[in-house]
C-alpha cells in the first residue's frame, strides 16, 4: 500500500515538474506565438503566452487609423517574440511584426501552391503600381490589365485578386500579377462562350475598343467584329457617334468562324430593313419632311428616317436660280421639305425635289406678261451680248445687244447702261420650255428706217458728214444711226482706187441719194452725179445764151446738142 502512494506520489512530481518547465519554457527571438491579452493600459498590452511573465506590445499596434484601440482581456491575439529578459522577467511581443511573418508564410504558400491573394493599389509608381497585400508589394503596368490602361489613376484605391508572381523575403520584393488572372478567366469563358453562340444567335456584349472601321465587343472571352456598315441602317461616319468604350450592347452574330474565333456580329439586323415598306411610305408624288445630313458638288442628301435618304439634285432646287452648289441654298442639318420624284427600293434610292414644293413661275410668267407688254426693271447684269433686267424674284428678262438699238452700232451694252439702271423694255418672247424671257429696247420706238424713203425720196441732195473711209466707198450720216455709202466708183468722174486720202473723218460733204433699201438698211449716194449735173447745167446755159442761127442747120444742131445734154444728165 505504501509502495502503491509512493509510486503515484512521484508520477505527481514528475507532471508538476514538466508543468512549470512547460511555463518557463523559451521561445526563440522571432517565433510567432498565440496568446491572450491580460490587460490594456495607456502604453501597453500585456499578453499571456505562457512564459514565466507576460509579454508587452506597444499600445500603438491595437490603434487603428481613426485612433481607435482594438483590444479587450480575453482576446486571443498572435504575436511575435521579439526579444526577452531573463534576469529582469520582461518579454517584449509584437502584433505587426507576427502579422508581417503571416502574411509571408500566405505568400509562400499563395506561389507555391498558385493560389490568389488579396490586395489594395497604394499608388502608382515607376512601371506600374504599389499594393498592399499584408506587406508592400509590386504590380507592373503590364500586369495589370488585358489592354492598357488609360486613366492609370482609376485603378488607385481600389482592391483587386492578384497571382503571386515571384517573391523575395529577405529584399521584400513581391511582383503580383493581375493580367494572369483575367487571362485564365478569360480563356475560361472564351471556351463556354463559343460552344454555346452561333449565327443568327441575339446576345449582349461589351464594347471593348472604337475603331475608324468598327466596334470590337467583348462577348464572354470571345471578342466580335461590329462593321460600322452593320451599326445602323442609316449614316454613321464614326463608331464614336453611337458608342463609347464599356456600353453594353445587344447584337446579333451574323458570321462564325470556330477555329480562327472570328465572329462577325451586327446591329441593325435587329431590325427590318426600311427599305421593304419605304415605297408605300414615300410614293411619288408625296411630301415628305427630312434633314440635310450631306453636301456634294451634285445635290444634297436628306435623311427621312433612319436607313432611308433622298437626294435633291441641284437643278431640282430652285426654279429660277442656276444653283452651282448645294451650299448656297442648304447647309447640313437643315430641316428642308421636298417632294418625292422617283423611288427604286432595288437601288435604295430616292429622288427628291425642292423646288416642286412651289409654283413653277414659269407656268404663269406668260399670262402675267404677254408678248408685246411693256415693262419696267433694273438691269441686273451686264454682259457683251446683252443686258438682264430683272422681272419677278429670280426671273430676268435678257435684252440682246441687237435690241438695244435700231440705228446705232453698240460694241458692249456697257456703252450706254449701268449695272442698276432702272429702263423699260418691251416683251418680244417667253420660252418657257427653256427658260427664256427676251426683251427689247429698241422696240419701245418705231424703226427711222421704215420711214427714211419719206424723208431722203431717190434724186434728194442731202449733206453729211463723214464718219468712215473703206476702200470700196465713203460713209456719210445723214442723221444719227442713219448712214448712206458714196460707192467709189461714185465719187469722181475720174478713176479713184480708194477714197482714202481724198478725205477725212467729220468732212461735211453733198451727195445726191440714188437708191434706198430699207429692208437691208442700205442708201446710195453719188457725188459724180453732180460733178456731172453741174458740168451739164453750165452747158445748157451757155448754149441758151448763143442766138439762134440763120440756117436750118443751125437749128437742128441746137436741138441735137440739148437732147444730148438731156439724155446725159438723167440717173441710172
Amino acid at each position: 500500500m505504501s509502495d502503491d502512494i509512493q509510486e503515484e506520489s512521484e508520477v505527481m512530481d514528475d507532471n508538476l515538474m514538466e508543468m512549470y518547465e512547460e511555463s518557463f519554457k523559451r521561445f526563440a527571438e522571432g517565433e510567432v506565438v498565440t496568446g491572450r491579452i491580460i490587460s490594456v493600459d495607456k502604453d501597453h498590452v500585456l499578453v499571456d503566452i505562457g512564459y514565466k511573465s507576460e509579454g508587452q506590445i506597444r499600445i500603438h499596434e491595437f490603434r487603428d487609423e481613426n485612433g481607435v484601440i482594438h483590444a479587450k482581456p480575453g482576446d486571443m491575439v498572435e504575436v511575435m517574440v521579439e526579444w526577452w529578459d531573463d534576469e529582469n522577467e520582461v518579454v517584449v511581443l509584437s502584433k505587426e511584426k507576427a502579422a508581417k511573418v503571416k502574411v509571408w508564410d500566405d505568400i509562400k504558400k499563395a506561389h507555391d501552391n498558385d493560389e490568389i491573394i488579396q490586395g489594395v493599389i497604394l499608388a502608382r509608381v515607376k512601371g506600374g503600381f504599389s499594393v498592399d497585400v499584408g506587406v508592400q508589394a509590386f504590380l507592373p503596368g503590364s500586369q495589370a490589365d488585358l489592354r492598357p490602361i488609360r486613366n492609370l489613376d482609376e485603378m488607385v484605391g481600389k482592391t483587386f485578386d492578384f497571382k503571386v508572381l515571384k517573391y523575395n523575403r529577405k529584399r521584400s520584393n513581391i511582383v503580383l500579377s493581375r493580367r494572369a488572372l483575367l487571362e485564365q478567366e478569360r480563356e475560361s469563358k472564351r471556351s463556354a462562350t463559343l460552344n454555346t453562340i452561333h449565327e443568327g444567335k441575339i446576345l449582349n456584349g461589351v464594347v471593348k475598343n472604337l475603331t475608324e472601321y468598327g466596334v470590337f465587343v467583348d462577348l464572354g472571352g470571345v471578342d466580335g467584329l461590329l462593321h460600322i456598315t452593320d451599326i445602323s441602317w442609316g449614316r454613321v461616319k464614326h463608331p464614336s457617334e453611337m458608342f463609347k468604350v464599356g456600353d453594353e450592347i445587344t447584337v446579333k452574330v451574323l458570321n462564325l468562324d470556330v477555329e480562327k474565333e472570328r465572329v462577325s456580329l451586327g446591329m441593325k439586323q435587329l431590325t427590318q430593313d426600311p427599305w421593304i415598306s419605304a415605297v408605300d411610305k414615300y410614293p411619288v408624288g408625296s411630301r415628305i419632311s427630312g434633314k440635310v445630313v450631306s453636301l456634294t458638288d451634285y445635290g444634297a442628301f436628306v435623311e427621312l428616317e433612319e436607313g432611308i435618304e433622298g437626294l435633291i439634285h441641284v437643278s431640282e432646287m430652285s426654279w429660277t436660280r442656276k444653283v452651282r452648289h448645294p451650299s448656297k441654298i442648304v447647309s447640313i442639318g437643315d430641316i428642308v421639305e421636298a417632294v418625292v420624284l422617283d423611288i427604286k427600293p432595288d437601288n435604295r434610292r430616292i429622288s427628291l425635289g425642292m423646288k416642286q414644293i412651289a409654283p413653277n413661275p414659269w407656268d404663269v410668267i406668260s399670262e402675267k406678261y404677254p408678248v408685246g407688254t411693256t415693262i419696267e426693271g433694273k438691269i441686273k447684269n451686264i454682259t457683251d451680248f446683252g443686258i438682264f433686267i430683272g422681272i419677278d424674284e429670280g426671273i430676268d428678262g435678257l435684252v440682246h445687244i441687237s435690241d438695244i438699238s435700231w440705228t446705232k452700232r453698240i460694241k458692249h451694252p456697257s456703252e450706254i447702261y449701268k449695272k442698276g439702271d432702272i429702263i423699260q423694255a418691251i416683251v418680244l418672247d417667253i420660252e418657257k420650255e427653256n427658260e427664256r424671257f427676251s426683251l427689247g429696247i429698241k422696240q419701245l420706238h418705231p424703226d427711222p428706217w421704215k420711214t427714211v424713203a419719206q424723208r431722203y425720196e431717190v434724186g434728194k441732195i442731202i449733206t453729211g458728214t463723214v464718219t468712215n473711209l473703206t476702200d470700196f466707198g465713203v460713209f456719210v450720216e445723214l442723221e444719227e444711226g442713219i448712214e448712206g455709202l458714196v460707192h467709189v466708183s461714185e465719187i469722181s468722174k475720174e478713176k479713184i482706187k480708194t477714197p482714202v486720202g481724198k478725205f477725212n473723218v467729220n468732212d461735211v460733204i453733198t451727195a445726191r441719194v440714188m437708191n434706198i433699201n430699207s429692208d437691208e438698211r442700205r442708201i446710195g449716194l453719188s457725188i459724180k452725179r453732180l460733178e456731172v449735173e453741174d458740168e451739164q447745167s453750165l452747158l445748157s446755159e451757155y448754149v441758151n445764151s448763143m442766138k439762134p442761127a440763120p440756117s436750118t442747120f443751125g437749128e437742128l444742131l441746137k436741138e441735137n446738142l440739148q437732147e444730148k445734154l438731156n439724155t446725159e444728165s438723167s440717173p441710172e
